[in-house]
């Protein structure tokens, strides 16, 4: 199966740049996975797709502010740094532009001296791996210096850092933000959990490998990044305990999808634990616990719309792609969600 495969033509315009002032007033593209019926909603209508009993998978990772801007001390010159994973302490496998200037032994200065960072070693796909060295708290410092990390094509800045977060983000960690969980209000939340509904919480953090093209022409080819997730022995038993009684597992987001699918085992038993995973979901992949998917609408020939696919099939999603294109849905990160379950019609 080629890259190819999975190209939509996408006007640039509905590629959304900023947020919406009400987070659940987004749009709402239904999607029966077995027929490829689609309904318009609202994204408040998705709690007239879950029934009591269900189990709503949602990912608590937090955003860090991980953009710093420094000056290389030699010479003066400017260096973006991108904090991608902490490897120990305050050991950072990092991003830097422009990397000719990063060789090991350079040092960089952020807020005039308030934190340093030196290059120690060249990783894989020519990351870079820098010691940072700071009086206080690095999270304090980072929260004072930093930047929050938007993807690529959000060229607006953002006004407020929090819209780039999920109302209930919690762990610390992330260079990207679980993007479908981003249309949920606490009071949402609520009215979901009081019809029955139960919320299970995972983390997985989110890296900058979301947003990496794939380069092979052959899918199969492509190497998946790594991201670390945890699971707790309460959402384990929620998850499995579901799945036992009958309910269905509505993942809120692909991060959420991939941590539980990393962490079953072969019969659909999630069990607690923490690790790094970098499976890599394409049409022929047997789900073992997921049953639906609220998610945003992805890139072209990324590996998000690959995991959609093999969800809903290619067919059916690029098809619900190029009507989500004639409706004008707003696209990407800040843009419109698309739900992912089947037999709609029960829902009407």
């Amino acid at each position: 199966m080629n890259v190819s495969d999975f190209y939509f033509d996408l006007p640039r315009e509905l590629i959304a740049q900023d947020p919406l002032e009400d987070r659940s007033s987004s749009r709402l593209l239904v999607l029966d996975k077995k027929t490829g019926e689609i309904r318009h909603r609202s994204f408040r209508d998705v709690v007239s797709y879950l029934r009591p009993g269900d189990c709503l998978v949602i990912n608590d990772t937090k955003v860090i502010p991980a953009r710093l801007f420094g000056l290389r001390e030699e010479t003066q010159a400017k260096i973006e740094v991108l904090l991608l994973k902490r490897k120990q302490d305050d050991i950072w496998e990092t991003l830097v532009k422009p990397g000719k200037k990063a060789r090991p032994g350079t040092v960089i200065s952020f807020g005039g001296g308030l934190l340093k960072g030196t290059v120690i070693d060249v990783v894989e796909e020519g990351n870079r791996l820098i010691q940072f060295s700071y009086e206080g708290i690095f999270e304090e410092i980072l929260d004072q210096l930093g930047q929050m990390p938007l993807p690529p094509y959000i060229t607006h800045q953002l006004k407020d850092r929090d819209r780039y977060q999920t109302v209930y983000a919690k762990h610390e960690g992330s260079a990207a933000a679980p993007t479908a969980g981003l249309h949920f209000t606490e009071e949402l939340l609520r009215q979901i959990e009081q019809m029955g509904v139960h919320i299970a919480r995972v983390t997985l953090h989110v890296g900058l490998g979301t947003f990496r093209p794939v380069k092979v022409k052959n899918i199969q080819d492509h190497h998946m990044h790594s991201e670390f997730y945890m699971i707790d022995e309460e959402t384990a038993e929620k998850i499995n305990r579901t799945r036992e009684t009958g309910g269905r597992i509505i993942c809120v987001g692909t991060t959420s999808c991939r941590t539980v699918e990393s962490a079953a085992d072969e019969e659909g038993r999630v069990k607690a634990g923490s690790g790094w995973t970098d499976i890599f979901i394409y049409p022929g992949y047997k789900f073992k616990v997921l049953d639906g998917l609220i998610t945003n609408f992805h890139l072209p020939e990324s590996t998000l719309i690959m995991l959609v696919s093999a969800l809903a099939g290619r067919e059916h999603v690029l098809a619900a792609y190029e009507e989500a294109v004639r409706e004008r849905y707003r696209f990407f990160s800040f843009g419109d969600a698309c739900l992912i379950i089947d037999d709609i019609h029960s829902f009407d």
